[in-house]
């Protein structure tokens, strides 16, 4: 009988936790960590508290006191995978997510981002009161300048990428095409292709990476005790890197296809909101409830009756173009 006893029967395992340790995860999962999912948790415990356990350890520790999930999963439907684009800037998706980023005590707001497709690098990041152009067209400036101009731009069918309306003006039906939205139109000028999915599951690579930022993001927000779009914005440049060095992937060849801007190109024109309006008599312009006096022309020409491409840039301030000179401007 003796001999078929194990000899380490009785015995502790050599690699079992000990007591304290096993109290403090706990303590730090109910309390100060409380809205961490299972991977994520145990990626702070090492990096914060410097406690190295494997995944399956914490979830196993989490499940006998009685802590669940943090998201119950759904048997997954049947999809056929796109695969990724071969190299890094070939094409970039980007979208909107309106949620309680800050809590369900705070006011919804609206986390945009772009992503490469290729190596799902989040490219560019920010908080807004909503969803709508003056988000996109930051997003669009922000990743042309710091990466350079991608070919495509995958997106869904919100209002301002793509026109969902049937109108058509006498203009639009004699061009025989209904004109862009303002985010469309600084893709045009920018040569890049505008790509509208027909259902969220066609564009699921960006719908992941919100769902993951709604698990990972709103837990390290609530961590650093975030409350304002602000200051929110400011965590982002700190959490997108960390983001991506743990979640990025290498393209499958490294040649990127980034397109330099050209150096004639006013990118901060381009990436702006257009609209055309002619001069009046007295030499303004009225655009809503703002009026811009155009100074006189060469030989002090008059603009009366010209038409002329008003322009509003990102930061609020306006220029007026003329036959692409610029002849005024007017602050934010």
């Amino acid at each position: 009988v003796k001999g078929i006893i194990h000899g380490n029967t009785g015995r502790a395992p050599w690699n079992r936790m000990a007591d304290g340790i096993r109290q403090k995860v706990l303590d730090l999962s109910k309390q100060l960590y409380e809205g961490f999912n299972d991977m994520h948790f145990t990626e702070k415990l090492l990096e914060d508290q410097q406690i190295e356990l494997s995944r399956e350890t914490v979830r196993k520790l989490r499940r006998r006191a009685e802590i669940g999930p943090k998201r119950r999963r759904r048997a997954p439907g049947h999809r056929k995978r796109r695969e990724r684009k071969a190299r890094e800037g070939a094409m970039v998706l980007w979208d909107g997510s309106p949620h309680h980023w800050l809590g369900s005590d705070h006011p919804a707001c609206c986390l945009m981002a772009a992503m490469d497709d290729s190596t799902g690098k989040v490219l560019a990041a920010r908080f807004f009161p909503f969803e709508g152009s003056s988000g996109y067209l930051w997003l669009l400036q922000e990743l042309v300048k710091r990466y350079g101009i991608p070919l495509v731009m995958y997106h869904d069918r919100h209002g301002a990428l793509h026109r969902n309306d049937s109108y058509w003006s006498l203009e639009e039906q004699l061009a025989g095409r209904q004109d862009p939205t303002q985010v469309g139109l600084a893709l045009e000028a920018l040569g890049i292709e505008s790509i509208a999915a027909l259902s969220p599951q066609a564009k699921g690579r960006i719908e992941r990476l919100f769902g993951t930022l709604q698990d990972r993001l709103i837990a390290e927000l609530g961590l650093e005790g975030v409350q304002t779009l602000e200051a929110a914005n400011r965590f982002l440049k700190l959490f997108i890197p960390r983001f991506n060095r743990r979640f990025s992937v290498c393209p499958r060849e490294s040649e990127k296809l980034w397109r330099k801007v050209p150096p004639e190109l006013d990118l901060d024109r381009m990436i702006s909101f257009c609209y055309r309006s002619v001069v009046g008599n007295d030499n303004s312009v009225r655009i809503g409830g703002l009026i811009v006096d155009l100074p006189p022309g060469p030989h002090r020409r008059s603009y009366a009756k010209a038409h002329v491409e008003v322009r509003q840039l990102l930061n609020g301030s306006w220029k007026v173009y003329h036959q692409d000179r610029l002849i005024a401007k007017h602050p934010s």
